[in-house]
């Protein structure tokens, strides 16, 4: 009974200091992104934020990141949008089919520092709305790290938006 008891003991001694071990942080996730509206109606206005966060230890010299439909949207003639604005930590944004964009962080980004970019579209007053028709876009991200020497590079879904049919209004009088 006393040798199970010593081993009882040691074993909670063992046991306490390993959850005395120090934390380790959870992995920072290079990109974070968030739409405003998860439903909006035609002639609405959405913006994306795209988030960068330098998860390296060394300064990220260069990052840039696209921005596409997915093939749901683009094969859907009759849901129309176009981006209309870029705005935040760049040194570049672009949106040349007016259907997808780019953009360049501005840097250097320091290590676990954070830059933004808030690209905007508008949805057509003349699109299609109701069930199933929504937009929905990736993203492509590219980084270089370490002087330029080192690079990362990775796909990331973006939030969908819903295409909500304006609500029949009601007839004055009845």
């Amino acid at each position: 009974m006393g040798r199970l008891s010593l081993s009882a003991a040691l074993a909670s001694v063992v046991a306490l200091l390993g959850l005395a071990q120090p934390a380790s942080a959870a992995p920072v996730e290079p990109m974070s992104i968030t739409v405003d509206k998860t439903s909006a109606t035609p002639g609405s206005t959405v913006n994306i934020t795209l988030k960068f966060t330098n998860d390296q230890t060394t300064n990220a010299q260069f990052v840039y990141q696209s921005i596409q439909p997915t093939y749901a949207t683009t094969s859907d003639p009759a849901v129309k949008y176009a981006f209309t604005t870029c705005t935040g930590d760049t040194s570049s944004c672009t949106v040349p089919t007016k259907q997808s964009g780019a953009t360049v962080f501005n840097a250097p980004v320091l290590p676990g520092a954070s830059k933004t970019v808030t690209m905007s579209y508008q949805i057509a007053a003349d699109s299609a709305c109701g069930p199933s028709r929504r937009v929905e876009f990736y993203t492509y991200l590219y980084y270089e790290y370490q002087g330029g020497q080192l690079n990362k590079s990775g796909l990331f879904p973006v939030g969908a938006t819903d295409i909500a049919c304006k609500p029949a209004l009601a007839h004055a009088g009845r």
